[in-house]
């Protein structure tokens, strides 16, 4: 199928206008029908951080600000033979733990959080990731999107949605929040998404935007979920 670039796409023609969502885009007939494309494109999504346990999850994903996820799956093999446990973590220096993780930048901060999550597990968690949001957002490096990811992955629990820059950026281009701040994103999207998809939902969207919905030139003609898009910024569209 040949690609073809919009030409100063209207509003109204295969487009909508800017401002709040419109009632068709949060539809539950459309929430479910992006949901079922999602599911049937990517069947097997899952966090693509390497991990054994909640403990390397939560240092992978604090590792994993803005930095990639191979470039993460490529430093904390050694950084857990060194320190395998919470304990080891809590008694490494925090040179040590930073020469481990320095390919993967902002070392002196990562560093930080992991050592300063460590001595809070172990002190006041038994060495144990706490299974709540609560007591999750009590340890240091671990804000909302890393204890949903936390929660969801290692213990399959939904307490929220994972927001990360692409489920933010694909939520927007598909009208399902016009917010800004994730952490609004993610109450909206709480009240659209059943609870049942919050884990899953998060792990396919993350998965397109990497492979189809690409920030700067979504790859429009080879998107499931095109037919249901409206965002201005499109590539290719069907709509007439």
């Amino acid at each position: 199928m040949a690609t073809k670039k919009l030409a100063n796409p209207k509003p109204g023609v295969g487009e909508k206008k800017k401002g709040s969502n419109s009632t068709d885009d949060l539809a539950p007939e459309r929430i479910a029908e992006i949901l079922r494309l999602l599911e049937a494109a990517y069947p097997n999504a899952e966090c693509a951080l390497r991990h054994r346990n909640a403990w390397e999850l939560l240092v992978a994903t604090i590792l994993s600000a803005q930095c990639t996820d191979a470039r993460v799956n490529m430093v904390t093999p050694e950084l857990f033979r060194k320190f395998p446990t919470p304990k080891a973590m809590a008694e490494a220096s925090l040179p040590a733990i930073e020469e481990e993780i320095r390919s993967t930048g902002f070392y002196h901060n990562k560093a930080k959080s992991i050592s300063g999550a460590a001595k809070k597990i172990v002190g006041e968690f038994g060495g144990k990731v706490p299974k709540t949001m609560a007591e999750l957002l009590t340890v240091p490096g671990a804000a909302r999107k890393t204890a949903n990811v936390v929660l969801g992955v290692a213990y399959k629990i939904a307490e929220g949605v994972v927001v990360d820059t692409h489920v933010l950026r694909i939520s927007k281009r598909l009208g399902l929040t016009q917010e800004t701040d994730p952490k609004k994103v993610e109450q909206e999207l709480m009240r659209i998404i059943p609870k049942d998809h919050w884990i899953q939902f998060s792990h396919e969207v993350i998965h397109h935007g990497r492979q189809v919905c690409i920030a700067r030139k979504p790859r429009c003609v080879d998107c499931t979920l095109e037919s249901l898009c409206h965002s201005a910024d499109k590539t290719w569209s069907s709509h007439r």
